[in-house]
């Protein structure tokens, strides 16, 4: 997959590290726009949106020219939507923004989260065609145009929104309304993207040391971290950079190769895509944060990262109605009774030991009961102050901890980005650097 993909480009998570020489750079999903590729044909015209439950909304077509499909989603935020268009979990989704000016601050060069656009769809009341900002390079239309993603706006999103917050989350499809009746039958053929391996479509194929021989504030070798890419976010990464020496592995490494060939001190499991039970990459890395938690070494998962450690403890997780994606999740430390503001992009959630499925899609969609592969307890760290849901993980008698949430942000508040620095700290305890 291109995410990881090593080529001149704009994302260097090493910048700014001392001895900082020679680092590699990556692809930014707008670096074509920068260059000044060739674009093809923008889509045009009167487009349909059918929905699985028989909606039918009229709009008019822009971006690539070819046919969305997918999971319809939506996400609340109001900017942000060049990271959220570039944010790998939202593969195979059809994503609705709620904010009905889409583009108004244009694409930026090196904002991007990823080498790639993964929504297979957007949808907009309206992308705004001229941007107004300094430092675009180009528009939401351009972006898309230039990742073969199509597009549809003139749509009635809050009519969108409130369906999908009543009735779950459903399969869609939009294009030429000239085609109706083929988006019809199509519709019919859809199955859900969940049923793909989308990790394995989303993440590097081969490790990459980020910032080799990167050194702390004082001078000395920062600790080696391996992170393991399910759909990982570029500022993740520069953020686990300011603190560690990175190693960015696929969902699939092997974990006695992280320990004898690259002799790491720690373990990080990344955000992604789909859903957490599914037996492809993703139980790849669900056995790898078991194995992490049994040696003892410091372990600290994001996102898809803490469904797959509440996986590996033998907690079920399950489909929720809607999701929480947007900049604004308000989360409770059940420790320290401090509510965090958050950004989250999730459809699937680690049930509660106690109360079990909460905020549940109607289709009661869950995974098969689970072994704890590690042996250790858990406990409920964080909730969800909306709707309860589990939102963060502490490993008993473990240097491990995880969180739904993205304390990178991009886009979002910052309220959670500590947690990178509570990482170190256990890391460094481990490591007996502290007492």
């Amino acid at each position: 997959m291109s995410t990881g993909q090593l080529q001149d480009g704009s994302f260097c998570p090493g910048a700014g590290n001392r001895n900082s020489s020679g680092y590699p750079t990556f692809q930014d999903a707008a670096d074509g726009l920068s260059r000044g590729d060739d674009l093809p044909t923008s889509a045009s015209g009167v487009g349909i949106l059918l929905t699985a439950d028989g909606g039918r909304y009229e709009g008019e077509l822009f971006g690539a020219n070819k046919i969305g499909e997918g999971e319809l989603v939506f996400t609340t935020g109001m900017m942000g939507y060049q990271e959220s268009l570039t944010d790998p979990s939202f593969a195979g989704q059809v994503l609705t923004f709620t904010y009905p000016l889409i583009g108004n601050y244009g694409i930026h060069h090196g904002c991007s989260e990823s080498a790639s656009v993964w929504p297979r769809g957007v949808i907009v009341r309206h992308a705004m065609s001229q941007p107004d900002h300094r430092n675009s390079i180009g528009t939401v239309n351009d972006l898309l145009r230039l990742h073969n993603v199509p597009g549809i706006e003139g749509i009635d999103t809050r009519a969108i929104t409130k369906r999908v917050r009543e009735l779950g989350t459903v399969l869609c499809v939009f294009g030429p309304i000239a085609e109706e009746q083929a988006l019809v039958e199509r519709l019919k053929n859809l199955t859900s993207p969940d049923l793909e391996d989308l990790v394995d479509q989303v993440s590097i194929d081969e490790p990459v040391i980020l910032n080799q021989g990167s050194l702390d504030d004082f001078g000395v070798p920062k600790p080696r971290l391996a992170a393991i890419d399910c759909g990982i976010k570029y500022n993740i990464l520069r953020s686990l950079c300011k603190s560690f020496e990175v190693i960015w592995c696929p969902p699939d490494v092997d974990f006695q190769l992280l320990l004898e060939k690259y002799h790491i001190d720690a373990l990080f499991c990344s955000n992604g895509p789909g859903d957490p039970a599914h037996p492809g990459k993703a139980s790849t890395a669900r056995h790898t944060l078991a194995s992490a938690v049994k040696s003892k070494i410091p372990v600290m998962g994001i996102c898809l990262g803490h469904q797959l450690m509440g996986l590996a403890s033998g907690l079920s997780t399950y489909k929720m109605r809607y999701g929480h994606r947007g900049a604004n999740q308000p989360v409770v430390d059940l420790k320290t009774g401090k509510v965090l503001i958050t950004s989250q992009n999730h459809g699937f959630a680690v049930a509660d030991p106690d109360s079990g499925m909460l905020a549940a899609h109607p289709s009661g969609a869950t995974s098969p009961p689970q072994e704890n592969l590690h042996g250790a307890e858990v406990e409920v760290r964080y909730i969800n102050a909306n709707d309860r849901t589990v939102e963060g993980l502490d490993v008993i008698g473990s240097p491990s901890f995880t969180v739904q949430f993205h304390p990178e942000a991009c886009p979002g508040p910052h309220d959670a980005e500590n947690l990178f620095l509570r990482f170190r700290e256990v890391v460094d305890q481990y490591l007996g650097v502290i007492n």
